[in-house]
């Protein structure tokens, strides 16, 4: 019988394999949709987190559909990949592909660990859908060799599998899957195309795009996210050469934009999060195999990935300025996570802003996050969190604000001097802060002459 058909009548159910971010956001999305659903993860403390309510990853409607889930009985949370796969018709998959943030490699091992655990328990006439970012060909050339292999079901023939990638913005992670994208497809083969596109035309408002195979739409995905890295880059260019040029370049990104061809983008402190600043590795690194060097995708990572470095210049040039020592102040960084009003820190350019600046010698650093409460990164530098911003600034010598929180919009010098009880160097990547008193110490990406 139909997969999809099966668990819109109650008689199937959906298996997540991966409850992070992503995982959890579609498990929240198929159950406000009725669907029963399992939640598969190897992490246990995770599983009692999301059983206890604990853990949702700020979004309400996760929170909501989680706990009506678990308490209508539609929601198992289980370690056991296997016994999911024997349970349910539908599988999704999102588990990482994880990469080696110094070397730039990636390597497969959750994925096959879950496609082999699928195999175990795939049965014909299932639906598979990979939902996880990965390098294109990775569901044609490792997933589906494992599917097959270990069970003697071919795709498209006994079982279906697609490729449709997660398009979700942390905080908005439902909105996004039910009404905000189109969702993307790529089968492989037309019944597979078919089947998981019938699946996701009843959860997606704006229906689905099909692609004409599952490489077309791993490569959709990551040119996604080497699209924002590009014009990130060219936005932290054009910022720097602003500020040579004694210009604002939030002026004149106003009015660039008010051209409907031009889309200038915010400049920062770097790229983070384990998204934008992977995809174009997976691109790159798979098109040098086939002799190929994707010039611009790698220069734009050069300038993203030197942003911290910028940064860190800025500062040595303020202190410079002012006769100022690292060794004799106490520094406090604004901003933890990669982005604003989330609580993710993964690959933040704010940690390599921190090591730069302990590797300076400053006598005190605290980061001040109003979101984030621990992270092993900065616990192996040995420095400190608070979610207190009164502590953070108190005798801080310099300040570095590093992530557009909306609590960091709009706050006044004035209050900050008045926090710190000294005159310190400012250091504002984010063009947030109000300069109300006209306050000469303190330096703006994009807008202050350098």
């Amino acid at each position: 019988m139909n997969p999809v058909k099966k668990v819109a009548k109650g008689n199937g159910w959906i298996a997540v394999y991966g409850v992070g971010y992503v995982g959890l956001s579609l498990v929240a999305v198929y159950l406000r949709k009725g669907y029963r659903v399992i939640g598969v993860d190897i992490d246990e403390e995770k599983l009692e987190k999301i059983e206890k309510g604990e853990l949702w990853y700020g979004e309400e409607a996760i929170r909501k559909a989680v706990s009506k889930g678990i308490r209508e009985g539609r929601l198992i949370l289980t370690t056991d990949g296997v016994e999911a796969s024997r349970k349910s018709v539908i599988k999704t998959v999102t588990v990482p592909v994880y990469v080696d943030w110094i070397k730039k490699t990636y390597s497969f091992h959750a994925l096959r660990d879950v496609s082999v655990k699928i195999a175990r328990g795939l049965k014909k006439h299932d639906l598979v859908i990979i939902e996880s970012s990965v390098p294109p060909g990775t569901t044609m050339s490792i997933v589906k060799p494992i599917l097959e292999e270990k069970t003697g079901l071919r795709a498209e023939q006994d079982f279906y599998l697609a490729y449709s990638p997660e398009r979700v913005y942390i905080g908005r992670a439902v909105r996004d899957i039910e009404e905000n994208y189109p969702k993307i497809i790529g089968g492989a083969g037309p019944k597979s195309t078919e089947i998981a596109a019938e699946f996701y035309e009843g959860i997606a408002v704006k229906g689905v795009i099909r692609m004409s195979n599952p490489t077309a739409a791993e490569f959709e995905k990551l040119a996604e996210g080497v699209y924002r890295d590009v014009n990130i880059a060219l936005a932290n260019e054009l910022a720097i050469a602003a500020m040579k040029m004694g210009v604002d370049y939030y002026e004149v990104r106003k009015a660039a934009n008010s051209q409907p061809y031009s889309h200038l983008h915010l400049p920062g402190p770097g790229v983070g999060g384990y998204c934008i600043p992977i995809y174009p590795y997976f691109l790159s690194n798979e098109l040098l195999k086939k002799g190929y060097v994707m010039e611009l995708t790698r220069l734009a990572r050069r300038i993203n990935e030197s942003m911290p470095s910028i940064v860190a210049s800025l500062v040595d040039e303020a202190l410079r300025r002012e006769g100022l020592k690292p060794k004799t102040l106490k520094a406090a960084a604004l901003g933890l996570a990669f982005r604003g009003d989330i609580d993710d820190t993964r690959l933040s350019p704010s940690h390599d802003v921190v090591a730069l600046l302990k590797a300076r010698g400053f006598k005190e650093i605290i980061i001040h996050d109003p979101y984030v409460r621990r992270d092993p990164i900065i616990e192996d530098l040995g420095l400190k969190i608070t979610n207190n911003l009164g502590e953070a600034l108190k005798d801080a010598g310099l300040i570095v604000v590093l992530t557009r929180h909306s609590s960091y919009k709009g706050l006044k010098v004035s209050n900050i001097l008045r926090y710190t009880g000294r005159e310190p160097v400012i250091i504002d990547t984010t063009a947030y802060l109000d300069n109300d008193i006209n306050y000469d110490k303190i330096i703006t990406l994009g807008k202050t002459p350098w």
